[in-house]
């Protein structure tokens, strides 16, 4: 009888009675247990040199992977999801630790996202992680450095799981069709390769994800008239619809995603640019996000290469806005042609250096000439000297506006893509013309205009 009072339990998912026992069955991450890797030469050798953390995405084998260690080091297992659990059941774990301890075993405890926990709780399992009471690992599907606290984390090796191979998910599901004892091998099945092909390209990776969905195929199809389950293609399609984007707002997914579109659209790769957007807009980002990303890149990396770019991103934006999704779909997609087409310059990071020059200086003295002369002009003198450029052929007239602490100083470095040489050379011919007046030659002591 089972703890709701039925007689019989029901049974485990495909996917948990099939999981590996043993090292020899477990499918996938190489790089980390295949032949002469680490973990392989530790579980060879029958010893664990310290906890571990395992970070990858869901279905890639990290709880498994767990459970074959503890099995192969004849670890006494204990598993808790950070999720459910708090310190309550962590002191009872280590309660139990000591009673094997006593015995002569180890004791393996694995936290499943153990992310959730908070800094209390993982401050509650450094002390029996350090003295070797627990050896930890710990799953998680994000990034452990900024989730975990630094001593835990530097008492912990971590491996990085990858996402499993097509190749990889077709064993896993070959496999459950043929074992009789915990997978389906005992019905009368038929599953197409194409349906099983679909299972594992769409799965993206995931075990746990291609197994349930073969597991919703064969249950959910009535036999034929000859008593056998046949699974095709269109089968699979309705049990799979789609490939499900791995992406969360607040995760590494999310920063990674944005990160790669950015870098297209800096890059000049519109295609790329355009495969990242649909795929952040597919799973759900705000398109608002995206458009203030664009914002900031067509003057981070555009600028003055292309002065129009920010007026083009300004106006996807203001349309996007009036229109919303799915149309405004188009205004991202102009605003990101626009910008990875577009000539590059980031000389806008001058102002970076010239904020970088005021917080070594510190506070400066506003130059005399320069000053708000409409104040007290008479009085002490400021705006006395100011040259007015309108004066001055072209609307220049070569003056210092630097504070004498930093006079002479250059922030500003010209890019060399679309209009901005034009720019700066114009700039860079009014400096060489430009000249301190002579007298009579205006400037001196002339009112400030309105923009002063």
């Amino acid at each position: 009888m089972d703890k709701t009072g039925s007689l019989f339990a029901p049974p485990q998912p495909l996917a948990a009675r099939m999981r590996p026992r043993e090292l020899a069955e477990f499918v996938g991450q190489q790089h980390l247990v295949g032949p002469g890797r680490l973990l392989w030469r530790a579980l060879q050798a029958g010893r664990l040199f310290s906890s571990m953390i395992f970070w990858g995405p869901p279905g890639s084998g990290k709880t498994t992977l767990a459970r074959v260690i503890a099995q192969a080091l004849d670890c006494q297992f204990s598993s808790l999801s950070a999720v459910m659990s708090g310190v309550a059941d962590l002191r009872r774990v280590v309660e139990e630790a000591r009673t094997w301890q006593a015995r002569g075993r180890r004791t393996m405890v694995l936290i499943d996202e153990i992310h959730r926990f908070n800094k209390a709780q993982q401050d509650a399992l450094l002390p029996h992680v350090e003295e070797g009471l627990l050896t930890l690992i710990g799953a998680t599907t994000e990034n452990p450095y900024f989730e975990i606290i630094g001593p835990l984390l530097s008492r912990a090796r971590i491996f990085i799981f990858e996402p499993l191979k097509d190749e990889e998910i077709l064993t896993l599901l070959g496999r459950a069709l043929t074992d009789r004892e915990q997978g389906l091998g005992g019905m009368a099945l038929e599953v197409t390769p194409e349906a099983l092909a679909h299972f594992a390209r769409m799965s993206a990776g995931d075990a746990r994800r291609a197994l349930s969905a073969l597991e919703l195929a064969v249950l959910s199809t009535p036999p034929d008239e000859g008593g056998v389950i046949r699974v095709d293609l269109n089968v699979a399609r309705e049990c799979m619809p789609r490939r499900d984007l791995l992406y969360d707002k607040e995760g590494d997914a999310h920063y990674d995603t944005v990160s790669a579109f950015i870098k297209s659209v800096r890059g000049s790769e519109p295609d790329a640019a355009l495969y990242w957007l649909a795929r952040m807009l597919e799973a759900g980002e705000d398109p608002r996000f995206i458009m203030r990303r664009l914002l900031i890149l067509a003057s981070e990396d555009i600028g003055l290469a292309d002065p129009q770019a920010l007026v083009q991103v300004a106006a996807a934006s203001q349309a996007l806005t009036w229109v919303g999704l799915p149309e405004g779909q188009y205004h991202l997609a102009q605003a990101t042609l626009y910008l990875a087409l577009a000539p590059k310059s980031n000389s806008t990071m001058a102002y970076f250096r010239a904020q970088a020059a005021l917080k070594e200086k510190g506070a400066t003295k506003v130059p005399t000439p320069i000053q708000d002369a409409h104040r007290d002009r008479k009085g002490l003198g400021h705006g006395q000297g100011y040259l007015y450029p309108h004066d001055f052929p072209g609307h220049f007239v070569v003056q210092d506006y630097l504070p004498e602490e930093v006079a002479g100083a250059r922030f500003f470095e010209p890019g060399e893509e679309g209009v901005e040489p034009e720019l700066v050379l114009r700039w860079r011919e009014f400096r060489r013309r430009g000249r301190d007046p002579g007298p009579g030659e205006g400037g001196s002591g002339q009112e400030e205009g309105p923009g002063s």
